[in-house]
């Protein structure tokens, strides 16, 4: 018998959506088609000048070349509860409501292995941001499907019977601003969302992303704004 290298939940992976969708663009372009790629959100313009040139002054700073503090520094963490009550109106504890991460996918994965365990139940929209789904594998925790369709406007339907299912799910992802259906909500979707965790004792997770990439007129609400919400 061929023994495996990788862990289980390595092989329950599904292949990569952005490697899948990179190859069949180099496919066909290999083929001569002419390719307009509308697929990653890459960044084609530099940050702002004073961006890059504080960047370099730290990296002159032989103090900036050592080991950060786990969770981030604590002036860090200060702003980043500064800029979320500015723009949110909601306080946050910089030592308990704070974390600094390398990025989204990393930050994502270390929350679903530390929230579950093999057997627990995650309700994950599809189609989403690959990492929710990848993250909740990778946890050893099962995905339910909750299905963003034109029907329902690409809001899950809180009111379907799907929801009332065994295992019971213990948490639910959403990400409004919605990456990939550009889809967004109002405050009071966010307060049915606190009804409906509480009705069925889940944890929320909101993956707010795209808050400041709105279209014009929309200013995105965060779910921690909705009463109940914390």
């Amino acid at each position: 018998m061929k023994r495996h290298i990788e862990s289980e939940r390595i092989r329950n992976l599904p292949g990569y959506l952005f490697q899948t969708i990179n190859d069949k663009r180099l496919k066909a372009r290999q083929l001569g088609r002419d390719v307009i790629d509308l697929g990653m959100g890459n960044p084609d313009m530099p940050p702002p000048g004073p961006v890059i040139e504080k960047a370099c002054e730290v990296l002159c700073d032989c103090r900036a070349h050592r080991y950060s503090a786990s969770k981030g520094i604590p002036h860090l963490r200060k702003e980043i509860c500064h800029w979320y009550d500015r723009r949110f109106g909601v306080s946050l504890d910089p030592d308990e409501e704070a974390i600094a991460v390398i990025g989204s996918k990393e930050g994502i994965s270390h929350l679903a292995l530390a929230l579950f365990d093999r057997g627990d139940v995650v309700l994950t929209p599809n189609p989403t941001y690959p990492s929710h789904f990848y993250s909740v594998v990778i946890s050893g925790a099962s995905v339910y499907d909750v299905p963003l369709t034109a029907e329902n406007n690409f809001i899950p339907d809180l009111t379907q019977p799907i929801y009332d299912r065994f295992p019971a799910p213990k948490a639910m992802i959403i990400s409004y601003p919605n990456n990939p259906t550009a889809q967004v909500v109002d405050l009071d979707f966010f307060r049915e969302v606190v009804k409906f965790a509480k009705r069925h004792d889940l944890i929320v997770i909101h993956d707010i992303a795209y808050s400041e990439i709105c279209f014009d007129g929309y200013k995105a609400p965060s779910f921690l704004q909705a009463e109940g919400a914390k």
